[in-house]
């Protein structure tokens, strides 16, 4: 039973809200840790249909998550890390496989793409030295078009994995491109051993041993100001007092709807207001019968008929592009089941509005198509299936409570807001998947640990 005070509440339960309630634990504080769904996660969760688990995030982290897991969380959580064999492309231009890792991306693009090494160490270089500080406006077209000038083919090698990560283009802040992938290429492709289940589960543990208090179906409504400080939060229709709240939902909804607008600078609000959040997503889940086996097709496969990489293709409701995470029963020790998430990015006016009718026969088609498209690697499919099932940006708005369904957060400027929250309203934090180079589940739970830095020294201040 939720209490009538708390010394913090975090409200959502993704990767940054429950470190950031987890970094926070262990003392004498008394944390509340809420979650509007019925299962912790956020867009880090899964779910179980018939015998099938599917996970809707665990596609790929870089190894930086098991050093952090480690510190935050415990040995036994990074120890489950584990490099993914292979990630491989098929599309138009190109067709091979890699481990997507700095040395055998550097092998690529001068082995197979023709770059002289000198380029290619050139490149690497560059993306070592950028820092999130700099105040460089360059876009990720122009930080391209300088290391590899016309060369559509490298573009896309480098581009599409990160579009699909995080949602973002060739024409926002190469910063931006440039930190996602850097983490990505320092040691290769990881995933949890276990799967998004057991990760959940551990977290959920260690939190209650740690003297969380963890509520799901509980919804906040309402956060509480006087002059100029968090009070309380307004949870499932009961007010809690607080004297911090770290926000793990949408950043526009914990300012214009949780708190409210006049509590802020009039050009903080107007800025979040104004942001642009970034894209959503579409998925579809196959579970494959008891006993039938699936051939391997990589772990991660990029799988495109669109001629070069285009961010707006990449959206459109006419898919022409897919990953697909396929799961092997090894990540999931003693299990033998096989299941495949084929995720495309989305645009949720294109889903937002359909009546009922339109709606259904929208998901219909966009499992039949990625049957269709799956086929090519794995002709028997339909054959071998016995589940599936589609989501699209609307549902991931109706789980998460994501504005327009952002699977990413917001856009880069998203981050200043995010990070100044506190510098508006004493005590409001917040943490989550914003400015994309927080995107990821590395940067959400290191921000979780950025977060909860922010809140001790706003507690220890207050007294």
């Amino acid at each position: 039973m939720i209490k009538d005070s708390y010394d913090i509440i975090v409200v959502g339960s993704g990767l940054g809200g429950m470190t950031a309630a987890r970094r926070l634990a262990g003392g004498d504080r008394r944390i509340l840790l809420i979650e509007q769904h019925s299962q912790l996660g956020g867009l880090a969760t899964y779910f179980k249909r018939r015998r099938h688990i599917f996970d809707v995030a665990l596609h790929g982290f870089p190894i930086g998550m098991q050093k952090s897991l480690r510190k935050y969380w415990g040995k036994e959580f990074a120890e489950r890390v584990s490099q993914v064999r292979s990630i491989r492309f098929n599309n138009p231009q190109y067709k091979l496989d890699t481990t997507f890792d700095t040395e055998d991306f550097s092998a690529k693009l001068h082995g197979h793409f023709g770059v002289p090494k000198e380029k290619v160490d050139a490149f690497f270089a560059a993306i070592a030295n950028m820092n999130y500080y700099d105040q460089n406006q360059e876009t990720t077209r122009e930080f391209f078009q300088r290391h590899f000038p016309n060369r559509s083919d490298i573009w896309r090698f480098l581009m599409e994995p990160i579009t699909y990560a995080n949602g973002s283009t060739l024409d926002e802040p190469a910063i931006s491109y440039g930190i996602v992938f850097g983490n990505f290429m320092s040691k290769g492709v990881y995933t949890f051993i276990g799967g998004t289940d057991c990760l959940i589960e551990m977290m959920e543990k260690s939190l209650r041993e740690y003297g969380v208090q963890v509520e799901c179906n509980a919804a906040l409504d309402k956060i509480f100001i006087d002059q100029g400080r968090v009070r309380a939060a307004r949870i499932n229709g009961k007010e809690v007092a607080c004297r911090a709240l770290v926000s793990n939902g949408s950043l526009p909804r914990t300012v214009l709807e949780w708190a409210g607008k006049e509590y802020f600078k009039p050009e903080f609000s107007a800025g979040v207001k104004d942001l642009k959040l970034s894209s959503s997503s579409c998925q579809v889940y196959i579970g494959i019968k008891e006993g039938e086996r699936l051939p391997y097709i990589g772990d991660l496969l990029f799988d495109s008929t669109w001629p070069e990489f285009d961010s707006e293709a990449l959206l459109s409701r006419d898919v022409s592009s897919r990953t697909y995470s396929v799961y092997y029963p090894e990540i999931r020790p003693g299990s033998a089941a096989y299941s495949v998430v084929a995720s495309m990015n989305a645009r949720y006016e294109d889903w937002d509005g359909l009546n009922r009718e339109e709606y259904r026969a929208g998901k219909k088609a966009l499992i039949e198509d990625t049957l269709d498209a799956l086929s090519l690697h794995l002709p028997n499919i339909r054959q071998i299936a016995d589940y599936v099932e589609a989501a699209t940006p609307c549902t991931f708005e109706r789980y998460t409570g994501h504005v327009r369904g952002a699977t990413f957060g917001s856009k880069f400027p998203g981050l200043g807001y995010s990070m100044g929250l506190h510098n508006e309203v004493g005590g409001l934090f917040h943490t989550g998947s914003v400015g994309i180079i927080m995107s990821g589940w590395l940067g959400a739970a290191n921000y979780g640990v950025i977060t909860a830095n922010e809140v001790e020294k706003y507690l220890a201040a207050a007294g």
